[in-house]
């Protein structure tokens, strides 16, 4: 926790996706619906609420710290949660307590880990639900409360984040190992039951405000499901030159032992689910793990950069158990009973292969782990992004009255320098997407002050024909950063305001 906790603020670079989060859950604490704008349905809404939740302490003592820096620290609660959940489903997939241990440990400082969990994302939270559900699932007492417990914390984890109803078939595997034969069926039926009821929810909710079907003026359910399902592809990891391939290059340049090791780990343990009990005790983990890859593998499909975070914890049970099986060969298989001379010897001898395995191991890993960790715990990426907020705090007067296009990353903080949330501190997307915002742009790009045009901002204005239209038709009044990830405030010229 002390590392993740460590420069939280400062590293990694901020997000839109996380002030996308932090913004709709403020608007669930303002009482303004379920986001800062038009909901349409792009995720359920039962991630931010929690979120909301989540930083309502904060919140209501300091208002003008609910920003994204500030609200990381939010995050700490859940990935120690996170973190406690490992080691005690390790336990109960029979793994011993120092692997138990290395499970927690693989998970926790992992750089990839460190990287991702400290960031506003939901499946960060739809992980530890997940988690909840396995753990329940896998209860030794086989009580049938816990697996139908089960079925609504998976509901839960889907409902916080859709993506994660890749991993049910894998919770239900577990379930089905770990119920007694004669309750088994009561069990899965109730399991199931308890997840669809909390499931349909989601959509109860769309119908009841006749949204859940396609309609010509407003949002559908079904219309952000079909987005989301056709949305365009990153390509295929294969391809040097695609997106996905960028993705997991990121991902394993940041770590590559966990999620190789965890795939491998996977494999073996599916391999071996006839043979050994703790293989068929981990089955549920690694059937996780093997899933997302396939999910992942798709050469036309769409690879976020945090999708790897589901598989995190499962990934780390593997690899943990790969390690102890590794272990349980070299000292423990065919060992010999004798105490005599020869059984010290040969005691010693397989000591002896084990450390020079474990020290083998570690020799490549922690300089990477070293290296990755103090970057996180020292470098300072959002300097920039703070500079701007501080310059449109001070240096632009009549805030109220000002109108100005800035990514989500930014948001809080205009809000919070009293920007008009909405109509006057705007996000760039809803400019050009959102008729609602942009009704009140007759004039497109003339009824808007400034643009803050970030990385982000910059990017996606290929496509956004208003927020094109502002960049082109402005000048930077001021600079922070160099380079790609230089962020210019620009003053719009010719314009009607």
């Amino acid at each position: 926790m002390v590392v993740q906790a460590w420069n939280i603020s400062r590293f990694p670079g901020l997000s839109d996706d996380e002030g996308t989060y932090l913004a709709q859950a403020r608007a669930v604490q303002e009482g303004d619906g379920l986001a800062h704008y038009t909901y349409w349905y792009d995720h359920p809404p039962l991630g931010w609420i929690q979120l909301a939740a989540l930083t309502r302490i904060p919140a209501w003592f300091a208002p003008e710290a609910m920003t994204v820096g500030t609200m990381r620290y939010a995050m700490l609660g859940v990935s120690a949660a996170c973190a406690i959940l490992v080691y005690l489903l390790a336990r109960r997939l029979r793994l011993p307590m120092w692997a138990a241990g290395l499970a927690m440990v693989l998970f926790g400082l992992s750089p990839l880990s460190v990287v991702l969990q400290r960031q506003i994302f939901l499946d960060n939270i739809a992980v530890m639900w997940m988690l909840a559900a396995f753990w329940l699932a896998s209860s030794p007492n086989r009580h049938l409360w816990h697996h139908f417990a089960a079925g609504i914390a998976g509901a839960v984890s889907v409902l916080t984040k859709e993506t994660m109803l890749l991993v049910l078939p894998a919770l239900l595997v577990t379930m089905w190992r770990h119920s007694h034969r004669d309750t088994r069926k009561f069990a899965v039926s109730g399991a199931i039951t308890g997840c669809a009821l909390i499931g349909l929810l989601y959509p109860l909710y769309a119908l009841l405000n006749h949204e859940l079907f396609p309609g010509t003026r407003h949002v559908s359910l079904i219309e952000g499901a079909v987005y989301q399902l056709t949305r365009p592809g990153s390509g295929s990891v294969f391809d040097p030159t695609s997106d996905s391939h960028s993705v997991v290059r990121d991902w394993l340049y940041y770590d590559w032992v966990l999620p190789v090791g965890g795939l491998v780990g996977a494999v073996l343990v599916l391999c071996a689910t006839r043979r050994s009990v703790t293989a068929r005790a981990m089955a549920g983990p690694a059937l996780v793990v093997v899933i997302l890859a396939v999910v992942a593998l798709r050469p036309s499909g769409y690879l976020p950069a945090m999708y790897v975070i589901q598989a995190l914890p499962f990934l780390a049970l593997l690899l943990a158990a790969l390690v102890a099986s590794v272990a349980h060969l070299v000292l423990r298989r065919g060992r010999p009973t004798g105490r005599g001379r020869e059984g010290r010897g040969a005691v010693a001898a397989r000591w002896t292969v084990a450390c020079v395995l474990a020290v083998g191991a570690l020799l490549p890993i922690v300089p990477q782990w070293y290296d990755g960790n103090r970057t996180a715990m020292t470098e300072d990426v959002n300097a920039n992004y703070r500079a701007a907020a501080a310059w449109m705090r001070e240096e632009v007067p009549n805030p109220g009255e000002v109108r100005v296009l800035v990514d989500d990353a930014l948001w809080l903080d205009l809000v919070h320098a009293g920007y008009e949330p909405g109509p006057g501190a705007i996000w760039f997307y809803k400019a050009d997407l959102d008729p609602a915002v942009t009704r009140t742009l007759p004039n497109g790009w003339r009824d808007v002050d400034y643009v803050v045009a970030s990385p982000t901002v910059r990017r996606d204005a290929v496509d956004l024909p208003i927020v094109r239209g502002a960049i082109e038709n402005s000048t930077p009044v001021a600079v922070f950063g160099a380079g790609e990830d230089r962020i210019e405030i620009r003053r719009i010229a010719g314009g009607d305001r």
